[in-house]
């Protein structure tokens, strides 16, 4: 299957993507029964040759299905690049012994390839998560029939060809109507434009004294919750932690080990058991 790879990497579209369409076109298009035993020879014996060709024959079918995609204004050469990693996935689990040709099982890989594509892309925000939201996302592009907002009696034919709430709908509509915007101003903004930048109207509460009352309050709510938690422990528990974690200079297992007469094992013991009672002590 690598050689095939290969292959298929060095017919990737690139900037002269007419030719690349025409280079597709130009592969043989196989009959049933030339599809049937390529697969064959590829599913019985894994033959690379035969992977090559049937992944040749079908990339004119990737091109139309990324054409398809064109509304959503990313790069076709991209859409086909993603479309031809779907096609490669398949042929390399299709089954000869299903009785469909190859290309009614890679279409859903191919048109997977290009969703994911076409998600990571179109926004920086995703604007579908779920299974169920990437369904939505792609059916209400194609069922919309203006570019205005959807109303209500559209949304709920929408809602119910879908088979979903038209409140899911309407969520979606609103992130497909949403758009980028930079958090700061760009470097080439004129002032008109500078000052719409959202960083300009955000309030910052980092000085906000009831905020930085808070932030004093809970240290030291922390650190008298720690001192009792502390003074709970025994006397070498506690010493144990302090020179571990609270001292200046923190001493290892092996340097505690040695002061006490005991293993490191049981000094690592001895620190887990007072860090167990030190986090019940805190979150009583």
């Amino acid at each position: 299957m690598g050689t095939s790879l290969q292959a298929v990497g060095m017919m990737a579209p690139g900037a002269n993507l007419n030719a690349y369409i025409q280079a597709v076109n130009g592969f043989s298009v196989l009959s049933a029964e030339e599809e049937k035993q390529l697969a064959e020879e590829l599913y019985y014996h894994e033959d690379v040759e035969s992977a090559r060709r049937l992944i040749m024959a079908h990339l004119r079918f990737v091109v139309h299905i990324a054409k398809s995609y064109s509304g959503y204004g990313l790069a076709e050469a991209d859409l086909i690049q993603e479309g031809n990693v779907g096609l490669m996935k398949a042929v390399k689990r299709f089954n000869p012994e299903r009785g469909v040709r190859l290309v009614s099982f890679a279409v859903h890989w191919i048109k997977a390839e290009i969703h994911e594509f076409v998600l990571r892309n179109w926004r920086i925000v995703k604007v579908a998560t779920t299974k169920a939201q990437r369904k939505l996302f792609f059916n209400l592009r194609g069922q919309k029939k203006r570019l205005g907002w959807l109303s209500n009696n559209e949304a709920k034919a929408i809602a119910a060809d879908l088979n979903v709430d038209v409140s899911h709908v309407q969520e979606m509509e609103g992130r497909l109507s949403a758009y980028d915007a930079a958090f700061d101003a760009g470097s080439d903004d004129d002032d008109d434009k500078a000052y719409q930048a959202p960083a300009h109207y955000l309030e910052d509460k980092r000085y906000d004294p009831a905020v930085l009352l808070e932030q004093d309050d809970w240290r030291e709510s922390n650190v008298q919750s720690l001192s009792l938690a502390l003074a709970g422990l025994d006397e070498r528990s506690r010493d144990i932690l302090q020179q571990r974690w609270l001292g200046e200079q923190k001493s290892t297992l092996h340097d505690l080990a040695a002061q006490y007469g005991v293993s490191a094992e049981r000094i690592r013991q001895l620190e887990k058991n007072a860090m167990k009672k030190i986090k019940t002590a805190m979150e009583a």
